[in-house]
């Protein structure tokens, strides 16, 4: 008797508990490259276990289900960093990837186990009860991007540039993977709700004060516009007394030298900056069919990079004097939380009532025909 595919990954993935175990006791693995090359085989290992005995028709199968495997190792450096467990991981971080025992990586690691490991399982139940997972897919390409790129990022740049390990090059396959996934996901059909003409014609219609939810989004992204901007001057060393008592009273953490919030604020400079420009245009003029998708896929990246961001600074790992004051506690964590919550409104709104976001040439072809 087979185990349904979502038991199988959990199973899989609770194997990682004893597979570390046993690596950790290994004591041949002092050494950088035996690490990188046990990692390195394991990951192979793991996809030959998947692969041979399924036949799934979907190849995002196996990766879901690796993934699931992958997450689970990053629950237990989490826990163990935070010293919850102990014995398991501890050769990993000693010559792999010594840069996960900051406050970052270990706030990656617990996005990863909870969060990816719950869209990993989701998608794989979707896959086999042939229902879409195209929606979850997005919002996991997102997340996982933006996890990647500033990690791998502030590793090169920040002080930890010098303790690179050959086992930092198992994170390139992880790089790569979500590019190819987000190509299938994207190609999938879209589940959208079916409307009549005069029904997307009336939404397309309303001015944008007809439209209070659209409304009070187009505020919240004005907001975070300037609070991008705002953040993106704090780190490039802006000289403004603004920045200077932003950096210094308000978030301290901008300044720590591992780089990662200064390459998370960059990110959000130069890519998140004009997205929320774009937004706007998609706000006040109808038919940019774009939109839901792509609100999906920035959820996913803002709600990681500020759960990662957030918990850094407030996370015993980080030196105190770059942990957020005291006093500034509660607006830091207001705004922090507030600027993660607006694009998860924006993609709520644009999946619950679509229509605005429909092809107008469409709309206007199918009035033609009545």
């Amino acid at each position: 008797m087979r185990l349904p595919p979502v038991w199988a990954a959990v199973a899989l993935s609770l194997s990682a508990f004893p597979v570390s175990y046993t690596l950790n006791s290994l004591f041949a693995l002092e050494h950088s490259w035996a690490i990188a090359l046990v990692g390195a085989a394991v990951l192979v290992g793991l996809s030959a276990l998947v692969y041979l005995p399924n036949q799934s028709q979907d190849p995002l199968f196996y990766v879901f289900t690796v993934f699931s495997f992958t997450s689970a190792i990053d629950t237990i450096i989490a826990l163990e960093e935070d010293g919850y467990i102990s014995g398991f991981m501890e050769f990993y971080m000693k010559e792999g990837e010594p840069y996960l025992r900051t406050a970052y990586g270990i706030m990656i690691c617990y996005w990863d186990g909870v969060v990816h490991y719950g869209l990993c399982l989701v998608m794989i139940t979707a896959m086999s009860q042939r229902k879409s997972y195209r929606n979850f897919g997005l919002y996991w390409i997102g997340s996982l991007t933006m996890s990647l790129v500033v990690f791998l990022l502030g590793n090169i740049v920040g002080k930890y540039g010098s303790e690179i390990r050959p086992a930092f090059l198992l994170n390139f396959p992880y790089l790569f993977i979500p590019i190819w996934a987000a190509r299938r996901i994207f190609s999938q059909p879209r589940s959208l709700p079916l409307l009549m003409a005069d029904k997307v014609s009336e939404e397309q219609s309303k001015s944008i004060l007809q439209r209070p939810l659209d409304l009070g989004l187009v505020g919240f992204l004005l907001l975070a516009a300037g609070f991008t901007l705002f953040r993106g001057l704090v780190v490039l060393d802006c000289s403004a007394d603004t920045c200077f008592n932003y950096v210094y009273q308000q978030e301290p953490y901008l300044r720590d030298s591992v780089a990662y919030p200064k390459i998370q604020m960059l990110v959000f400079l130069f890519y998140l900056l004009p997205y929320f420009c774009l937004c706007l245009y998609g706000l006040l003029c109808p038919g940019c069919t774009w939109m839901p998708d792509w609100a999906l896929v920035f959820a996913g990246a803002v709600a990681q990079a500020q759960f990662s961001h957030l918990g850094s600074s407030l996370h015993h790992r980080t030196p105190y004097p770059y942990r957020t004051p005291e006093g500034a506690w509660w607006p830091v964590v207001v705004s922090n939380v507030a600027y993660a919550m607006g694009p998860h409104l924006l993609a709520y709104r644009c999946l619950r009532k679509p229509a605005f976001f429909y092809p107008v040439a469409l709309r206007d072809e199918e009035k033609k025909k009545q």
